[in-house]
């Protein structure tokens, strides 16, 4: 057999090569080893897919009648594959169930028929396509995979936003973890699936077969971006985000506070301890305070004993200046339920904890920059100090808190 060289043919290869490459280094990777794993066979699957395009126009199926029905398409995994390296990304505990297999069924049915046909005599298969698979199986096949794939990109979408809000409440520092790249691929997978409508409808209502046909390149981007960027992605072993307990994750009801229900008395506690200097500058609550103090009492509002725990943890103990400070290790150095310290820190300071610890933190850049050695500091030096350990991290949360960039701040 002689290939067809042509532009889409090399880059089509190439895309496969480096698919299958990716895949091979993914599946060994000593971090996100489930996650990881999940994404090495949505590459392979996807490569198999791009196959099918490179060996049209390649012109090898036209030389060899033989390759038509090959056991490459595993469509119907697709959104499946996405979706549970969704969930095992932001879980690093997640285990394996055996009620998930229902969710690969139909691909499993789908590869079960090509390999099927893969050992049939050329006749059967040539007569298996006039009389089912062009008229009703091509279309299931291809509508199916739209669905699924549309089906999984929402769940996929909706659990990363419920993460992205769980994200602020648990890590300060969360640049690293935010998976905006993984985002961006979802989008990008969108696309893919708007395309791939458009030519559904051109198959069905015009008979228009491959001349629009741009699914099979987009499908080549999107696996050529997973293999760069799912390589790069950080160690997720801190973050274990599990959507099935925010059922259990009820506010605390009305007959019982916050502190009645840690069934210990907060107040032998606490410390009875004056301000300390961060608390003249702009600290994160201050924005809160008098439209807080105006309103009523809600029988379900947070314990000051308990808030004043948090603060003192925070500010007098210098928690907030610890770059990966985390809701857990908040919790393990107070002694307080991580969740009466998240219902605390929403309920009572008015913020998520990310931007509870990073208000601290802006507070101590400003309160260091008016000190009169401050011109003896870098400003770098002075925000990496007060907690920050990222240069991009600390503009943007400085910008975000006070209006200004860093360096055109005065104080």
């Amino acid at each position: 057999m002689q290939i067809t060289i042509s532009f889409m043919a090399v880059a089509l290869f190439a895309v496969i090569a480096q698919a299958l490459f990716a895949a091979g280094l993914l599946a060994g990777s000593p971090f996100n080893r489930v996650s990881n794993r999940f994404l090495a066979l949505l590459m392979v699957a996807i490569a198999l897919w791009v196959l099918d395009g490179f060996l049209r126009v390649s012109g090898l199926y036209g030389q060899n009648a033989d390759l038509y029905f090959s056991p490459i398409y595993y469509s119907l995994g697709f959104g499946p594959l996405l979706y549970f390296y969704v969930r095992s990304l932001v879980n690093y505990g997640f285990r394996w169930r055996a009620s998930y297999w229902w969710h690969f069924v139909p691909v499993l049915a789908q590869a079960g028929l090509y390999w099927w046909l893969r050992f049939q005599p050329y006749a059967v298969r040539n007569d298996f396509w006039q009389q089912v698979h062009r008229p009703f199986t091509y279309r299931l096949e291809f509508i199916g995979t739209w669905v699924s794939l549309m089906g999984y990109l929402f769940l996929s979408l909706r659990l990363l936003r419920q993460y992205g809000r769980w994200l602020e409440d648990n890590f300060s520092e969360a640049s690293r973890l935010r998976l905006r790249w993984l985002r961006w691929l979802l989008v990008l997978l969108a696309v893919v699936s708007v395309q791939w409508l458009a030519e559904l409808v051109l198959r069905e209502l015009f008979e228009v077969y491959y001349r629009y046909d741009y699914s099979t390149e987009l499908l080549g981007v999107v696996v050529f971006v997973i293999g760069i960027v799912g390589l790069r992605q950080a160690d997720m072993r801190a973050v274990h985000f599990v959507p099935e307990m925010e059922v259990a994750e009820a506010e605390f009801p009305p007959q019982a506070t916050p502190a009645a229900a840690q069934g210990e008395p907060v107040a032998a506690t606490i410390k009875s301890e004056p301000e300390t200097a961060i608390e003249t500058v702009a600290t994160p609550e201050t924005a809160h305070r008098k439209s807080t103090d105006s309103q009523p009492a809600n029988p379900a509002a947070p314990d000051p004993l308990v808030m004043e725990r948090i603060r003192h943890a925070l500010v007098d103990e210098r928690l907030y200046q610890n770059p990966t400070l985390t809701l857990a290790e908040l919790s393990a150095h107070t002694g307080l339920p991580p969740r009466l310290i998240s219902f605390t820190v929403n309920a009572g300071f008015g913020r998520s904890f990310n931007d509870l610890v990073n208000g601290y933190r802006v507070a101590e850049v400003q309160r260091r920059l008016a000190a009169p050695d401050a011109r003896r500091f870098t400003l770098l030096g002075i925000a990496f100090e007060s907690g920050f350990n990222s240069k991009t991290t600390f503009n943007r949360i400085f910008k975000q808190v006070t209006g200004v960039a860093p360096r055109d701040y005065q104080p």
